[in-house]
């Protein structure tokens, strides 16, 4: 908990691709493993991986090319030569004992990721909140200018169905997971920073650890590179000052007047956002964005700035390229409306992240219905470290149902749960409906009992409360 990786130094060189021969993903199925691994099959690399159960990526990644398994063998690393783990592998998985005992290249995904990137212009995007719809506004707008770049994201892009591309472009876009410290290793040409917030304590300890990484990532940005960060933000704005004063190049930009991109003028029209983007010529610009909020308009801005005075890219190809972005699995993605109740599934987990998800969806409803929100807390150590703060960005909706804990890597810890942050929102709220439901099956007719024509369910977190949509749709009956 001091914020080093003990694992992992992810200050040293990546070795390259064409070291790593035969590759295992232990893990395969997730997220962000499965973009790496995707990639490498893209460059041609051997690529095995298992996973503790079978999924739809898991089906995905095999009619791609590689062999995949469900549950974990040791018998799975025979040829193999290099095997990648996340930090949410724990030293005891079989496969990764016998890789250790067998002295095989152990590499974490963010360095296998970086060993793929060694020929491009690297483009890692940071931060607390909005770092995989950045990263995917980022891509397509890099694509509609027809510079057709790899990426790597946290999601997937809604108009393509992938989290990972290999390209012919020049260009790579990553996103830059800060949560154990690996968005050290990529040495990116741009860097985008959306905020710098107190998250991940459980590896941090402190928010000065925090801070200090953030601060480390900057100064990995390659000599005559670029530093993109949020103005309206604390920590990034005090990040942008010291690498200013360090003599590196910045541009932020946000809603303050101070910022060298503004944004101003903001409108919404239904799931449409717009604003008035003065840019870092002074040049006024009209940006519009089809997916809802504030926050997102700033996603945009971070993605314009980085795309024209990073790479170079037409300002207007750039803008046309947002406008036609669609979005990403699970950021505010509609599951469907039944009996005049919209629902909308949301990956939110932090306290920022739930903010501005819940605040979105008070917005889109004011004066035409309620907002009912349900909520899966993820991580004890983070519901334990935030309860106050998940509250209070809980405060908009008019219901909130929260379900039990998700706890992922992480062991129960004595006394944590969901009722911490009922307890909380009561505190802020009296008024509010709140309840605490510990059975997952009981969730969506609670929530289905709870809603009328004209209001809005929001499921949000980074566990299985995603499959909870589809049940209240079906307890709501027919659209």
């Amino acid at each position: 908990m001091n914020g080093l990786n003990e694992r992992f130094d992810f200050r040293a060189p990546v070795p390259d691709l064409s070291e790593l021969g035969a590759v295992h993903f232990i893990a395969i199925g997730g997220s962000g493993m499965s973009g790496v691994a995707r990639v490498m099959l893209a460059r041609g690399c051997r690529v095995s991986g298992s996973d503790a159960k079978d999924t739809p990526v898991l089906t995905a990644l095999a009619a791609e090319g590689a062999t995949v398994w469900v549950g974990h063998d040791p018998a799975h690393l025979e040829g193999v030569d290099t095997v990648v783990i996340s930090s949410a592998v724990r030293e005891s998985n079989p496969e990764l004992a016998a890789a250790r005992q067998r002295g095989l290249r152990v590499l974490h995904r963010s360095q296998a990721l970086a060993s793929t990137m060694s020929s491009s212009r690297r483009l890692a995007v940071a931060g607390a909140n909005g770092k995989t719809t950045t990263t995917s506004m980022l891509t397509v707008a890099l694509q509609h200018c027809g510079a057709d770049p790899s990426f790597a994201a946290g999601g997937e892009l809604a108009k393509h169905g992938t989290n990972a591309h290999w390209g012919s472009g020049e260009v790579f876009v990553a996103e830059a997971d800060e949560s154990d410290g690996s968005f050290l290793v990529y040495r990116p040409d741009v860097a985008i920073v959306t905020n710098v917030q107190p998250d991940h304590l459980d590896f941090y300890g402190t928010f000065e650890n925090v801070q200090r990484a953030y601060a480390e990532f900057a100064e990995s940005v390659v000599d005559g590179g670029l530093l993109v960060a949020c103005q309206d933000d604390d920590g990034s704005r005090a990040l942008a000052e010291a690498a200013r004063s360090a003599g590196r190049r910045v541009l932020t930009y946000g809603w303050s007047p101070d910022a060298d991109v503004t944004l101003n003028e903001p409108v919404a029209h239904g799931l449409m956002s717009r604003a008035t983007l003065t840019d870092a010529t002074g040049r006024r610009r009209a940006l519009r964005i089809n997916i809802p909020g504030r926050h997102n308009l700033l996603n945009a801005a971070a993605a314009y700035t980085a795309a024209t005075a990073g790479l170079g890219q037409d300002p207007t190809r750039v803008l046309d390229g947002l406008f036609g972005f669609t979005g990403t699995r699970r950021r505010f993605e509609p599951k469907g409306t039944a009996a005049g109740v919209s629902v909308v599934d949301d990956y939110a987990h932090n306290p920022g992240k739930v903010a501005a998800v819940v605040g979105t969806g008070a917005e889109l409803v004011a004066g035409q219905g309620r907002l009912i929100v349900v909520f899966q807390p993820h991580l004890y150590s983070r519901t334990r470290d935030f309860a106050l703060e998940f509250a209070a960005a809980l405060a908009p909706a008019d219901a909130v149902v929260l379900m039990e804990v998700y706890g992922a890597r992480e062991d129960p810890i004595p006394g944590v749960s969901s009722t911490l942050v009922a307890d909380a929102l009561r505190e802020i709220r009296p008024d509010v409906d709140v309840e605490v439901i510990p059975s997952w099956s009981a969730v969506a007719e609670a929530t289905a009992r709870r809603a009328r024509p004209g209001d809005l369910v929001l499921t949000v977190g980074a566990g299985d409360v995603t499959m909870i949509g589809p049940e209240v749709l079906r307890a709501l009956g027919p659209a």
